[in-house]
């Protein structure tokens, strides 16, 4: 459970960090414009804090870490998370800059949501294995 608090902890951190490094880089580039920078801040907040508080629940609930893929989903889930905003944080801030980026930027962040889609994937298989079979909702 702890490592859960710590995971949402850290994201809010890296959340609020990162519309700060948003917010402060434009505004010393006079840039106006789209960037990518823009959703950095509520990406780490919703699919690092808020889901990491959310899985804090549904862990007292079900007990998710007794299931056996719950190091696997922990680890590929945030491993995916991690990925798809360091290129989005990349990518932003060379928008910012000037500076263009080619399909390599774009590979990534499509390598990035795929391992994200396999943490999630995960997370339902031991989720749906920790809820009981005969339970009175379903």
């Amino acid at each position: 459970m702890r490592k859960l608090y710590y995971a949402a902890h850290t994201y809010m951190i890296l959340g609020v960090i990162s519309g700060l490094y948003y917010r402060e880089l434009t505004k010393l580039n006079d840039f106006t414009g789209d960037t990518q920078l823009g959703v950095v801040h509520t990406h780490l907040l919703a699919l690092g804090m808020l889901f990491h508080l959310i899985v804090l629940v549904l862990e007292k609930v079900f007990t998710l870490t007794a299931g056996k893929l719950f190091n696997w989903f922990f680890w590929v889930y945030n491993a995916g998370v991690a990925l798809t905003v360091v290129v989005m944080t990349v990518h932003g801030t060379l928008t910012v800059l000037g500076v263009q980026t080619g399909a390599a930027v774009s590979g990534i962040a499509g390598l990035g949501h795929i391992v994200l889609t396999v943490g999630l994937i995960l997370f339902f298989v031991n989720l749906g294995k920790r809820i009981p079979a005969n339970s009175a909702a379903g």
